[in-house]
C-alpha cells in the first residue's frame, strides 16, 4: 500500500526512527522517502532508517514530483494530519485517488513490539521514582502555590533538563482537583488538602502516564494506594475510585472491547452513587503519543489484544469540593492486564 505521513512527528519517527518539524514520509511499496529541508540534512542522513533522504526547498512540490515520476495512482492518507492547503495542492496537481484512513499511524502502532513494551516499562519506572521525589519535596512546601508546586514537579520530572516529559503535569489541590485537567492557580498548599498529581516522563520517546491522589497532613507525603482522609465523603469517593481501578485491571481480558473494560470501572462508581461524577473515559492507549489507541471508553468497539498498552484511570469529581483519580498503565500479556 502506498501512503503519506505528513508532518506528524511521532508518526514519522515510527516509520524511520527520525523526525523533525518539517518533513513528509512517503512509502511506495519497497521504496520509501523522507523529504525534508536543508536544516535537517545532516541529522536526517545520519539517523533515518529504511528510507531515502530527499532534501528540498519545497516539500509539497517534491512530494508531487516523486508521486508523478513513480506514476502513483492511489495513495492512503490520514485526513486528520492534513491542512486544507496541502491537500488541495496535491489533489489538484495529480490525478490521484486518495484512500482516507483516519488514525492511520495509531492503528499501525496499536500492538506494541517487545522492544516498545520495554521502553514503556522503563518510562513507567522512571515516572514512579519521580513521584517519590515529588512527594518528598511537597512535604516541605506547605504555603506554596499550585503554580510553584507545578513548576517544582515538572523540574523533578525533567530531572532538571536531562529528560523529556510526556505532557505538562497536572498538580491540583482540593477543590481545583475537581477539574480533571486543572490549570495551576495561586491557591496555596494547606494542612488537610487533597493533592492530585497526574504526570509522566519519556524514555526513548515512549511515554508514561500516572495519577495519584494523596492526603496532605504536614507529615511525610506518600503517593501510594492507601490514603486516609479526614473527610468521610472524600474517603468514600477515594475508596470507590481505588476499587474501580483495581477491579478493571483484575477483570480486563483479551477479547473484550474497550467499552466492556470501561463498564467494569464505571459500574463500581455508579453503584456507589457517584456515576454522574465520573466524567471521562476509563483509559487510553499510550506509546509514542500520550493518547493513542486503544481507547477504554463507553463508545469503544476496539477488541483488546495481547501487547496493547493502555491506562486504567477512573475518577470522581465533585465541583467546588474535590477530585480523585488513580491511574496506572497496563500491558495485556497472556490475556490479562499486567501493571507496568
Amino acid at each position: 500500500m502506498n501512503y503519506i505521513v505528513l508532518q506528524n512527528e511521532n508518526a514519522l519517527y515510527y516509520e524511520c526512527k527520525f523526525s523533525c518539524d518539517n518533513a513528509i514520509f512517503l512509502s511506495l511499496g519497497k521504496e520509501r522517502f523522507f523529504i525534508t529541508d536543508s536544516r535537517y540534512e545532516i541529522e536526517a542522513k545520519e539517523r533515518v532508517e529504511g528510507a531515502t533522504v530527499v532534501i528540498s526547498k519545497n516539500l509539497l512540490d517534491e512530494l508531487i514530483a516523486t508521486l508523478k515520476s513513480n506514476k502513483v495512482k492511489k495513495v492512503a492518507i490520514d485526513p486528520i494530519e492534513w491542512d486544507l492547503y496541502s491537500f488541495r495542492k496535491v489533489k489538484e496537481s495529480l490525478p490521484l485517488k486518495f484512500s482516507y484512513k483516519p488514525a492511520f499511524s495509531h492503528n499501525k502502532r496499536i500492538i506494541k513490539s517487545a522492544q516498545e513494551i520495554e521502553y514503556l516499562r522503563e518510562a513507567v519506572k522512571i515516572g514512579r521514582k519521580s513521584f517519590k521525589a515529588i512527594a518528598k519535596a511537597l512535604t516541605e512546601r506547605q504555603g506554596a502555590s499550585e503554580q510553584e508546586l507545578n513548576f517544582l514537579a515538572e523540574s523533578i520530572l525533567r530531572d532538571f533538563g536531562r529528560r523529556d516529559i510526556s505532557f505538562e503535569p497536572i498538580l491540583a489541590l482540593s477543590e481545583n482537583a475537581a477539574k480533571p485537567h486543572a490549570l495551576p492557580t495561586e491557591r496555596k498548599l494547606q494542612l488537610d488538602d487533597l493533592i492530585l498529581l497526574d504526570a509522566g516522563v519519556k524514555y526513548k520517546r515512549y511515554c508514561s502516564d500516572r495519577t495519584r491522589t494523596a492526603y496532605y497532613n504536614g507529615e511525610t507525603l506518600r503517593f501510594n494506594y492507601k490514603q486516609h482522609f479526614s473527610d468521610k465523603k472524600i474517603q468514600k469517593a477515594y475508596d470507590t475510585v481505588l476499587k474501580a481501578h483495581d477491579k478493571a485491571i483484575a477483570k480486563a481480558r483479551c477479547g473484550m472491547t474497550g467499552s466492556e473494560i470501561d463498564k467494569i470501572a464505571r459500574d463500581v462508581i455508579e453503584k456507589a452513587g457517584f456515576g454522574k461524577e465520573f466524567v471521562h473515559s476509563t483509559g487510553h492507549g499510550v506509546g509514542l503519543d500520550i493518547h493513542e489507541m486503544p481507547y477504554i471508553s463507553a463508545k469503544s468497539t476496539t477488541v483488546i489484544e495481547d501487547a496493547m498498552v493502555f491506562t486504567i484511570e477512573p475518577g470522581i469529581y465533585i465541583a467546588d469540593a474535590f477530585g480523585i483519580r488513580i491511574e496506572d498503565m497496563v500491558v495485556m500479556q497472556n490475556g490479562r492486564a499486567e501493571v507496568l
